[in-house]
């Protein structure tokens, strides 16, 4: 069986066609729609190299070029994270705790507005082409704050503002780039492929950081900018040159009433919906220690811009070898128990990590949050995209998209408010209590969860 048969008859919506037109007999529209979506079926490009198996999905030529694309731009995306952090620290050091909150829900609060409607979006256009639209934009928005920065004309409204704007994009942009992937590779190398792109991700967590704090002390935050917008070109190329299937035509229902059933397909499927609730609570009282890691480092551990660098690198490593795992590994038995277990994992790592004073210490805890943070989110991710019907995808990944990135700002402006009125650390530790707590719980109540 050749990859373009492989891919039709390999989609996930779980039912024979057979099936669907007997639905739809006493209907000539409906069996002329069903010839229709069977012609769209998504058609993989024909692998043409052998890979081993913990990167197979990179014999596909078009998810190689989408890989390899995108880990450029992470790469220099890092860098300009870790120069705007320092940005603020510098700009802004009486009140930087709070001020680094601030910037975290500028960044994220556009995904908990516009993101669902990126995922109607998602699966009414074309893909590719509204990712191109996107990461152009974002490549607009880079060259911009680096501009500002290095006429001296930067200030924190401005960067406030710079954060907004480019999660804005973000958020029509998520749902597209987690979509796109599962029409890029025959379905046995989907998990592999959400590994592998959770892998280069995280890789460019340990080279962004890392090359990032060494260009700060050579050539200032402009210089990290600057490289970040170049960045985008990677992307943009591989976008131009990958062979995107047809997508599923628009359906004659509203915008509205797209998202809407969108909503009704989650709360039918109970193992989905509670795995998207446990990555809200994630993403509202575990995922905002991050924003303070530049504090830590600065007013805590007491390291310059290289050592910042170094920290965000470990935590990176620690990921990446957390989406090397995933890639290796083929069958998780109880895949809910293991999202937990690994959950719990991550929020004992980050409330060690608030009362750690050592810079090694501290270090290695940010491996093991690293680690234990994409098992979670690397393994929901496949789950949904698994368990999700191709054309609902867009819109499932939306959800997914909101709950992991759209509830951030509450947890930034939550932990930053809590960080001014106590301490950071402390504001940290308890929040992520919360989240352990909020965890369990869940899972010990909710029969659904314990093995999807």
């Amino acid at each position: 069986m050749d990859d373009n048969t492989r891919a039709t008859a390999d989609r996930p919506d779980g039912a024979a066609s057979g099936e669907r037109v007997t639905a739809g007999s006493g209907d000539s529209r409906a069996i002329q729609a069903i010839a229709q979506e069977e012609t769209l079926a998504p058609q993989i490009a024909p692998t043409t190299i052998a890979m081993p198996a913990v990167i197979r999905a990179l014999r596909n030529r078009d998810f190689r070029l989408f890989w390899g694309g995108n880990f450029l731009s992470n790469v220099g995306t890092w860098m300009e994270n870790v120069a705007q952090s320092w940005l603020v620290l510098s700009l802004a050091p009486t009140n930087s705790a709070f001020w680094l909150g601030v910037i975290g829900f500028a960044s994220t609060a556009p995904m908990l507005m516009f993101s669902l409607l990126g995922g109607v979006m998602a699966d009414r256009v074309n893909r590719r082409k509204l990712m191109m639209v996107t990461q152009t934009s974002l490549m607009l928005i880079a060259f911009t704050l680096w501009a500002l920065t290095a006429l001296d004309r930067i200030n924190i409204p401005l960067i406030v503002l710079i954060a907004f704007a480019n999660g804005l994009v973000m958020s029509l942009n998520s749902p597209a780039y987690q979509s796109l992937v599962p029409q890029l590779v025959p379905r046995e190398d989907l998990t592999n492929a959400i590994a592998l792109n959770s892998a280069q991700f995280n890789m460019s967590r340990v080279l962004g950081p890392t090359l990032g704090g060494f260009a700060m002390a050579i050539f200032g935050v402009a210089g990290n900018f600057l490289l970040n917008a170049v960045s985008f070109v990677a992307v943009l190329f591989a976008l131009s040159r990958i062979t995107y299937p047809p997508v599923y035509p628009p359906e004659d229902t509203g915008i509205w009433e797209t998202l809407a059933d969108g909503f009704r397909y989650l709360f039918s499927r109970r193992e989905m919906l509670l795995l998207i609730v446990l990555v809200a609570i994630a993403s509202i009282f575990g995922f905002p220690y991050v924003i303070f890691v530049p504090l830590f480092a600065r007013n805590i551990l007491h390291v310059s811009e290289t050592g910042f660098g170094l920290l965000m690198a470990a935590q990176g490593g620690g990921a990446f070898l957390g989406a090397a795992t995933i890639a290796y590994m083929k069958n998780i038995q109880c895949r809910g128990r293991f999202v937990v277990t690994w959950a719990v994992v991550f929020y004992l790592g980050v409330i060690a990590f608030t009362f750690s004073r050592n810079r090694i210490l501290s270090a290695v805890l940010l491996a093991i949050i690293g680690y234990a943070m994409v098992l979670t989110v690397a393994t929901v991710n496949a789950l949904l995209q698994h368990l999700s019907i191709d054309k609902m995808r867009g819109r499932i990944m939306s959800m997914y998209a909101t709950a992991f990135l759209g509830f951030a700002p509450i947890g930034s402006i939550l932990a930053g408010s809590l960080a001014e009125t106590f301490t950071a650390p402390h504001a940290i530790a308890a929040m992520s209590s919360v989240a352990l707590l909020a965890t369990l719980a869940l899972y010990f109540t909710q029969r659904e969860l314990r093995c999807v």
